[in-house]
């Protein structure tokens, strides 16, 4: 049976993946990942954001292979998801324009968060350490 530890490992694998992959999906799939007219790279802070989460995500691939030793990394990501999606939360009800793209961010954020801090819940409990 599969357990937590190993949903740990594959989940950061895969939400590194995705971080790593928001400049492509900007390219193919504009509407839902580019806020601006225009190519990715045309947004400064696009171009910010893609180099945060790409940097990320490349640890969080990293981290998957032993995910007690980055225990961190992981509560960095889970933490600063939430915050992420809290201020995006705010700014979608302040300019109305982008509340699509906004308020579809807010709840994949959240996601990540949920999932690594259940995972990191209950992965604790197999390391003998507190989340």
């Amino acid at each position: 049976m599969i357990g937590r530890y190993t949903f740990l490992q594959v989940a950061l694998f895969l939400f590194g993946i995705i971080f790593c992959l928001i400049y492509p999906l900007g390219l193919v799939w504009p509407s839902g990942w580019v806020w601006h007219e225009g190519p990715p790279a045309a947004s400064q802070y696009l171009m910010m954001i893609v180099g945060v989460y790409a940097t990320l995500g490349v640890f969080l691939i990293r981290a998957a292979a032993d995910p007690a030793a980055h225990r961190s990394l992981i509560w960095f990501t889970i933490w600063s998801s939430i915050v992420h999606a809290g201020i995006m939360a705010v700014q979608s009800l302040q300019a109305p324009q982008h509340i699509g793209h906004m308020l579809g961010d807010v709840p994949a954020l959240l996601l990540v968060a949920l999932v690594l801090g259940l995972l990191m819940r209950g992965a604790g409990r197999r390391t003998d350490t507190a989340g």
